[in-house]
């Protein structure tokens, strides 16, 4: 039987994950809450969730491990390089959440276990 990689992640979000978010966010929110939402993101508290159920949340279609940025997250993984973890928005206006930056990551993860905890922060 195969053995499932150790998922490594980093302690907090890196600095580059903001501006992602932010560009992201750019698309979905008018810039003054955008702006907001990313500062809220950046002074949040670590939390986790299993893959599954941010999956579920987000009602997005799962990308497979063929998708070229989750080959390069499987890897990553399989390598033991840390992750880093995931940024969130609740929109409560349509019971959804916004995977503002780390969508390719959460795929990467799923891919090998569903149940796993991917460590983040929720808005």
């Amino acid at each position: 039987m195969k053995k499932t990689p150790t998922i490594l992640w980093a302690k907090e979000p890196q600095e580059h994950d903001y501006p992602a978010a932010a560009s992201y966010l750019d698309l979905i929110y008018a810039p003054e809450v955008n702006r907001r939402l990313v500062k809220k993101l950046r002074h949040a508290p670590m939390t986790q969730f299993h893959a599954k159920d941010v999956f579920r949340a987000s009602r997005l279609p799962l990308l497979g491990p063929a998708n070229y940025h989750v080959k390069k997250v499987r890897a990553k993984i399989a390598a033991g390089h840390e992750l880093s973890p995931i940024l969130l928005v609740r929109d409560e206006a349509n019971g959804k959440v916004v995977i503002a930056d780390g969508f390719h990551r959460m795929c990467g993860v799923y891919s090998f276990d569903e149940d796993a905890v991917l460590p983040c922060k929720i808005v």
